[in-house]
């Protein structure tokens, strides 16, 4: 359902979450997202994009949190086990923000391996949404759906965490369709002229995005 938007989301009550705990399987495994993409880890280009978006950010991952020491930021880890997939790294970011942000309606999540996505992602999806109700916004681009990146309220955890803990679907767009949402298209990265949501899942993607940080470049 497709909802018009009354009374915008701030940004001061938003909670932004990178989702770098998946499992990497067609990179051959590891933590793809410090892998470097000209020069620059990967997480690093995805937080100089985020950090002018959303004052308060964290990290969704699993494991050893000192690998993620130089960037300096919470490290939450999945609140429910068996790999849920990027709903329980969004359940994480919502369970951390009832936990210790009381200030915080709503969680934006980026997907921790897109270095190229919307440098106004969190402002136009806060924008899209209303205050009254509890609305979710998903990004789009080409007439695709992106549900990794997503604005989600806070008041949701519960209908989330009792959804998982059923053993019901992981996909994001399965609990998705239990709520009210709106879509919010973007348009391609004015500098890489790549989809903005172009995500590096294997080594050849990795390639790409050099290749085109190399054609901005000359």
């Amino acid at each position: 359902m497709i909802l018009q938007p009354s009374h915008p989301i701030s940004s001061n009550k938003v909670l932004a979450c990178v989702l770098a705990g998946g499992q990497s399987r067609r990179m051959g495994g590891g933590d793809k997202t410090l892998l470097e993409i000209g020069e620059k880890p990967m997480l690093a280009r995805v937080l100089d994009r985020l950090r002018p978006q959303c004052e308060k950010i964290i990290l969704n991952a699993n494991g050893d949190a000192t690998r993620f020491a130089a960037y300096e930021l919470p490290v939450v880890p999945d609140t429910i086990g068996n790999y849920a997939g990027p709903l329980a790294g969004i359940l994480a970011g919502l369970t951390h923000a009832r936990a210790h942000m009381p200030e915080v309606t709503h969680v934006v999540s980026v997907a921790g391996d897109t270095p190229f996505f919307p440098t106004d992602l969190a402002n136009r999806l806060c924008a899209a949404v209303t205050f009254d109700r509890p609305v979710i916004a998903l990004a789009t681009s080409k007439h695709k759906l992106h549900p990794v990146f997503g604005l989600w309220p806070v008041e949701l955890a519960d209908d989330l965490t009792n959804w998982l803990a059923a053993g019901e679907s992981g996909k994001v767009l399965a609990w998705v369709d239990r709520h009210d949402s709106v879509e919010v298209d973007f348009a391609d990265d004015p500098v890489t002229g790549l989809d903005p949501f172009f995500n590096a899942n294997r080594p050849e993607d990795i390639a790409t995005a050099h290749r085109a940080l190399e054609r901005n470049s000359a």
